[in-house]
């Protein structure tokens, strides 16, 4: 063979690939894009508002919740104070009804107390009698102090008429004041404020 069909014809250079120019984005994409980005801000603006009302209907009950229970404080101040006023006033008339009662049951046993005292003072011969009078009277002091009845005291006081009634007036005497009251003729008692009788007395001119 000749060298000419030996020789291997010479691989010619590929021919340079042209570079393909990006193709510019296709305007429905981009409108599609822009559709996209408003759903979302829609989106977001709807969730902002749903947060929104939430947040004030949960701001609304909050009130409601508070307004009530502010009520229901003040229905229970109310009612404690209505109790404690009803527990005061019950103790108050139980006091007063008891203090009435001792009252009259006093009542009855003054004047046994004053024909006693009548003849502690009376001259008598008979010691016995006269110590059995005084220990009678000594008992009936006893039980007055375990009622809490007080005996007014009246002599050598000055005249009080909002314990004592005077019923007759005496020339003063040496060393007496007028107003002075200087006989006791029946004598006062009274349970705390409450006067179960005035006593009856003589005052100095």
């Amino acid at each position: 063979m000749s060298e000419e069909t030996k020789k291997t014809p010479e691989t010619e250079p590929a021919a340079p690939v042209e570079e393909t120019a990006s193709q510019p984005e296709a305007p429905e994409a981009a409108e599609t894009g822009k559709e996209d980005s408003g759903k979302d801000d829609g989106k977001k603006k709807e969730g902002w508002f749903k947060k929104n009302r939430e947040l004030e209907a949960v701001k609304a009950k909050l009130d409601t919740a508070e307004k009530a229970a502010q009520q229901a404080k003040d229905q229970l101040l109310r009612i404690a104070a209505e109790y404690d006023n009803y527990r005061k006033r019950s103790t108050r008339e139980a006091d007063q009804k008891f203090n009435d009662g001792v009252s009259f049951a006093v009542n009855q046993i003054i004047p046994i107390l004053d024909t006693l005292d009548m003849a502690a003072n009376a001259p008598c011969t008979d010691e016995n009698y006269k110590k059995g009078v005084l220990m009678t009277m000594d008992k009936a002091s006893k039980a007055f102090q375990a009622l809490h009845i007080e005996e007014i005291e009246a002599l050598g006081k000055p005249f009080d008429p909002n314990f004592m009634n005077a019923v007759q007036q005496l020339p003063a005497e040496e060393g007496q004041e007028s107003g002075t009251v200087v006989t006791v003729y029946q004598k006062g008692y009274k349970l705390g404020d409450k006067i179960i009788r005035h006593a009856t007395v003589a005052v100095a001119e």
